[in-house]
């Protein structure tokens, strides 16, 4: 039994061990915290925000909640650290190294949308950052007109005609549907086959604690590559603006837009 098995876990795990960093970090958070202001979509006059559909508000606005909370005391606290103590210059490279790796998903996902020329476009970025960007650090293959085309399984999902049904915030991952979660639990499944089959760091004991702190690195990047922060947007009505905008750019990237970009239009 190798390692490679427990991975799944070590996110949540690695995630467990960032609170204690956190609880040194910035100030413990106390019982009067000030509570986000409540709002529904009946206070506003723009009935285009109610147009998503969205059938488990309530849970949806607790989790909401519950992100805030975590960003605010356990992941910012982290990240924040992370940025104070690493320079400038380590963290773009971090960030090189863990994007090109997403090179992988975006490859395999242009594929499964039959898109030839984004497909050797993406695989030529993988290559070329691989080697002559020494594993992702540097980015040579922008300069060389090789352009970042981002995807995944649930624009895969999207081309191919699935609607996306009920929105859905995720614990932690945020804004999502029912048709972009199924793609992330694909593309999170997709990783951990190739990470099981390379096993790049091994079956000692040390593996565990070696992935562990990468994944808690990819984690931290993640967060830190993101500007949005939760109820710092100045909107009373922010959960409704969030569902919105993150509804209609999906449905732009995914092409629905323009109905000739997929073989089976997405409504």
């Amino acid at each position: 039994m190798t390692v490679t098995r427990y991975r799944p876990f070590l996110l949540i795990l690695s995630l467990m061990l960032m609170l204690l960093v956190a609880g040194c970090a910035a100030t413990r958070a106390n019982t009067n915290d000030e509570q986000p202001a409540r709002h529904t979509i009946s206070e506003f006059s723009d009935q285009r925000f109610a147009e998503v559909a969205d059938p488990w508000e309530g849970f949806n606005q607790s989790m909401y909640r519950f992100n805030y909370y975590f960003d605010k005391h356990l992941f910012l606290p982290v990240v924040n650290g992370y940025e104070f103590i690493t320079p400038t210059f380590v963290q773009n490279r971090v960030s090189g190294f863990f994007n090109n790796l997403g090179e992988i998903r975006n490859f395999s996902n242009s594929l499964f949308q039959l898109k030839g020329i984004e497909s050797m476009t993406t695989l030529g970025r993988f290559v070329t950052n691989s080697t002559l960007g020494l594993g992702g650090l540097f980015d040579p293959a922008t300069s060389f007109g090789l352009t970042r085309r981002n995807q995944d399984f649930g624009k895969t999902l999207g081309y191919w005609g699935m609607e996306s049904g009920p929105y859905l915030v995720l614990p932690i991952f945020g804004p999502s549907s029912l048709r972009d979660t199924g793609g992330l639990a694909v593309d999170s499944g997709i990783t951990y086959g190739l990470y099981t089959v390379t096993a790049p760091f091994g079956t000692s004991d040390a593996a565990f604690a070696i992935t562990a702190g990468v994944t808690t690195l990819e984690a931290v990047d993640t967060r830190h590559q993101q500007s949005f922060r939760y109820y710092e947007s100045g909107y009373p009505f922010e959960y409704y603006m969030v569902r919105f905008f993150y509804n209609e750019h999906r449905k732009i990237e995914i092409g629905a837009a323009d109905p000739a970009n997929t073989p089976n239009p997405v409504k």
